[in-house]
């Protein structure tokens, strides 16, 4: 089978889209992403196939301006940004996506969640589907904050009427969105979706987290399944220098892929570290200059473009994050507790969770401080209780299947007959 994939073009959705994707190449099939220019090379790098579209409106060079436009935004400005390049991306699709999906001869789509076209597009083509939940399940129930909300959990009625409310504001957000896809569907002769639940696989719906990782849920359907971190090696190992690394205890800091150009913000990590008897490793993936960073790693700290993180994760004792998915998950996949510092987007939903869950501590953005991130360190390095229930998530991860799991249950689907493909 040849499978597409519509994904988001930043690393934390690609990534696991390529660990999945080779394991379903390993399995003998083909697997190739569709998307602007600009994502070639992190595909390739991946070992997945690319086809190029929107060249149009999305001419090399986009995708870097967009993403150094949105290191200088935070909170609300950085959600409105993101929105308005979400809503051209999505004309991107529906406009090119359907001829090439077509030219490239896609039997299947995997379809991230967060990409509401991507049902649209199936449909329109009579291509079966699934859905991968690469960020925060969207799956709405009234007992569940949205997923951009810093909330706490609450079985309550009034917590309940709190999450209605942020679900309409998210609503009326991301109208200019979902306009782009209901004058595609009436193009396409498609009936208009009720609700964006209506643009999730019928078939399956995969997500990354873990049971243990999420609130209780009572309203998922029987196709939602929790897999776990979808990873599958790297395809180029990364160099790091382990014999710098002293014995103490260790503490992996990054601010992911998206956020690692705050240099202030690294300052502060290294900071937090006077006087804690630890060892530092930060990887700021290609946010800061060399001078940046040699001026960061004066202080002591072990500091570094890139590194193998599920490999350092297994010696660490402590991770300090913005709460990005994957790096929440690599932690606790090896059973390490967390401070967070949540930026924007669903990073305080996911810093939430941690907490939650036992597994950490949340130092807010606005009240970060070398001296409060200071104490949150020494508390979860210092208390038991934080490693415990750091170790019950890597349980579940480890019963959840990961990504043989998500090939297992699309292979499942491969004998499923689509409806009869439109003429383009």
């Amino acid at each position: 089978m040849h499978f597409g994939i519509i994904s988001p073009p930043v690393p934390g959705h690609i990534h696991p889209f390529g660990a999945l994707g080779r394991e379903l190449q390993a399995r003998g099939h083909q697997a190739t992403l569709f998307h602007m220019p600009d994502v070639e090379e992190r595909v390739r790098r991946e070992e997945l196939r690319f086809v190029a579209i929107g060249a149009s409106d999305h001419p090399a060079g986009t995708l870097p301006a967009l993403l150094a436009e949105l290191t200088r935004l935070s909170g609300l400005a950085a959600l409105r940004f993101t929105i308005e390049a979400y809503r051209r991306s999505t004309e991107m699709f529906c406009r090119d996506a359907p001829k090439a999906l077509r030219a490239s001869g896609i039997d299947f789509l995997l379809v991230d969640q967060t990409e509401l076209e991507g049902g649209s597009i199936a449909e329109h083509l009579g291509l079966p589907f699934v859905t991968v939940c690469n960020a925060l399940a969207l799956n709405r129930e009234a007992r569940v904050p949205p997923p951009f909300a810093a909330w706490r959990y609450r079985d309550s009625w009034l917590a309940g009427a709190r999450n209605e409310l942020g679900y309409a504001i998210s609503d009326r957000m991301l109208r200019p969105v979902e306009r782009v896809v209901a004058k595609y569907r009436r193009r396409w002769k498609l009936p208009a979706y009720g609700s964006k639940e209506e643009s999730f696989s019928k078939l399956a719906q995969i997500s990354q987290q873990a049971a243990a990782f999420d609130y209780p849920r009572r309203e998922l359907p029987q196709t939602f399944h929790y897999v776990g971190p979808l990873r599958r090696g790297l395809p180029e190992p990364i160099p790091f220098p382990w014999e710098r690394l002293d014995g103490r205890p260790l503490v992996y800091a990054s601010l992911g892929t998206l956020q690692n150009g705050r240099e202030a913000t690294f300052r502060c990590f290294t900071d937090a570290c006077t006087g804690l008897d630890v060892q530092l490793v930060l990887t700021h993936g290609g946010g800061l200059d060399e001078r940046a960073a040699a001026d960061l790693g004066r202080g002591g700290a072990m500091v570094v473009r890139y590194a193998p993180q599920l490999e350092v994760l297994a010696r660490a004792s402590l991770t300090v994050t913005h709460a990005g998915l994957n790096t929440v998950l690599d932690s606790l996949s090896c059973g390490v507790p967390l401070v967070t510092v949540p930026i924007t987007y669903e990073q305080p939903a996911i810093a939430r969770r941690v907490a939650w869950c036992g597994a950490g501590r949340v130092v807010r953005f606005e009240k970060l401080t070398p001296e409060r991130l200071r104490a949150a360190m020494r508390e979860v390095l210092a208390e038991g209780r934080y490693k415990a229930a750091a170790e019950r998530v890597r349980a579940s991860i480890q019963q959840a299947g990961g990504v043989r799991r998500a090939a297992d249950l699309i292979e499942s689907f491969l004998d499923e007959r689509p409806s009869t493909p439109v003429r383009l």
